[in-house]
């Protein structure tokens, strides 16, 4: 697996039209099959059949923009969406949707954005819609609305976490 950090958008539609290889309207829903993960806490913030059609993925990722109008990057910057996608070797064989959704909640802990028993973390999902790649997109505003800044060495981390996963899952 190699991972590629995206430059962060203002909005998720970017960043998922990227991951689904086509544009995704306002509002629109995603397949049912593409969503592999996403943060833990998703299950309480959506009506029972929402998820089923993923309808509202791209408000949830939104939400914490609108919701904490003035939270920034150290920098200053409200660009929030944060986008990883890594991709496979064209030799390694395709993953199972377990395989897929676990690959994406390693990157995403290695990226530091779900950490195990936190519960104000960062809104994200992993998209599987293409073969051999894999897209995490988040929302850098916390749940809590504090700015979430990953780690300074995050591309080493996430390459040595693609790899360890590479190894387990092919």
């Amino acid at each position: 697996m190699i991972p590629r950090i995206n430059p962060r958008a203002h909005g998720p539609y970017d960043p998922l039209g990227e991951a689904l290889g086509r544009s995704v309207p306002i509002g629109g829903g995603l397949p049912e099959d593409t969503v592999v993960a996403y943060w833990p806490g998703l299950n309480s913030y959506t009506l029972d059949d929402e998820q089923a059609t993923w309808t509202a993925t791209q408000e949830h990722l939104e939400d914490p923009l609108l919701e904490h109008p003035f939270v920034a990057s150290p920098q200053g910057d409200r660009r929030a969406i944060f986008h990883l996608d890594v991709r496979f070797h064209p030799d390694d064989r395709e993953l199972t949707g377990p395989e897929w959704a676990e690959a994406a909640h390693r990157l995403a802990r290695a990226a530091g954005i779900e950490v195990p028993g936190e519960t104000s973390g960062c809104r994200w999902i992993a998209v599987q819609a293409q073969p051999g790649r894999l897209d995490l997109i988040a929302n850098l505003i916390r749940l809590d609305g504090s700015w979430h800044t990953p780690p300074a060495k995050a591309l080493r981390h996430l390459s040595a976490e693609a790899a360890a996963s590479s190894r387990t899952c092919t």
